[in-house]
């Protein structure tokens, strides 16, 4: 879904204010898209009084987003791994055979992350935020193409409305 169609509405429907982790609350003006309507540019205005989480006593906010910088962000390859047997449907199936799980492993091909992880080695382990624990493929990353295996996910507390 774009980010100009979040909740449904258009950004300049409605103006948005989020917390921006170890920084400020900002609240989306405008925002600039190309040709094919993705969005290129958002114009935003910061509340110097809500510094790191501070200062905003009474305002009520529906999440906190962190932000990569895509120029200095480093490109890599996220491999999220559920259960292998699908056990809401039963371990088993009729015929005796495992309920094997087709989503068990979804491969997230470009992914940006912090360039502070671009050092890291074989079985080096991260908490990518909200989304779980991963450590360096020993066996598929490479210096100019890192993969992340997902080894522990985050429970959520999300629901949808």
């Amino acid at each position: 879904m774009p980010i100009h169609m979040i909740g449904g509405y258009t950004m300049k429907e409605q103006l948005y204010t989020i917390p921006v982790m170890n920084a400020y609350f900002v609240t989306c003006t405008d925002y600039i898209t190309d040709e094919n309507g993705n969005v290129t540019e958002v114009h935003c205005t910061y509340d110097p009084e809500t510094k790191n989480g501070t200062g905003f006593t009474g305002r009520k906010v529906k999440g906190t987003i962190h932000w990569v910088e895509a120029t200095t962000a480093v490109k890599a390859e996220v491999r999220l791994y559920e259960n292998i047997v699908d056990e809401e449907k039963g371990v088993y199936n009729e015929d005796g055979s495992l309920n094997l799980n087709p989503n068990s492993l979804t491969v997230l091909k470009e992914c940006y992350i912090e360039p502070a992880i671009k050092e890291a080695k074989s079985l080096d382990s991260f908490q990518f935020l909200r989304q779980g624990y991963f450590c360096v493929d020993c066996k598929d990353s490479k210096e100019d193409h890192l993969v992340f295996n997902r080894i522990v996910s985050l429970k959520s507390s999300y629901k949808p409305a």
